[in-house]
């Protein structure tokens, strides 16, 4: 699992980087066309949290506690809510915001599977 930690948060928060400039790049397009949409600014947010759970779990990859997955699993679903909810002329923020969801809970629920294993 520490390596799987390792590997994911450096990957997560490369990720985070890709999407940070995706939606600096989507918040001009929404600037120059005058639209309505927010997908940009919360495309930002939501590589700032992509950033924060890629840290939480470098952070806490040699913990046997539940603390980082539950911290990460929350974050997860914040960036979700803000990606999945703003999608405008940025349509690759559902396909971010759907992925983390997916990483945030896999983590939890493999981290429960495990701490009950080694309790029983």
């Amino acid at each position: 699992m520490k390596t799987t930690k390792l590997v994911s948060g450096i990957i997560i928060i490369v990720l985070g980087v890709i999407i940070f400039f995706q939606s600096m790049l989507a918040g001009v397009g929404n600037a120059l066309d005058n639209s309505n949409s927010h997908s940009g600014s919360a495309g930002v947010f939501v590589a700032i949290l992509y950033i924060v759970i890629g840290i939480v779990y470098l952070a806490t990859r040699k913990s046997p506690k539940m603390g980082g997955d539950i911290a990460g699993l929350v974050i997860a679903i914040i960036a979700w809510m803000l990606g999945a909810f703003n999608v405008g002329i940025y349509k690759d923020l559902q396909v971010w915001a759907w992925l983390i969801l997916i990483i945030g809970v896999m983590f939890f629920i493999w981290h429960f599977i495990t701490n009950r294993k080694n309790n029983n």
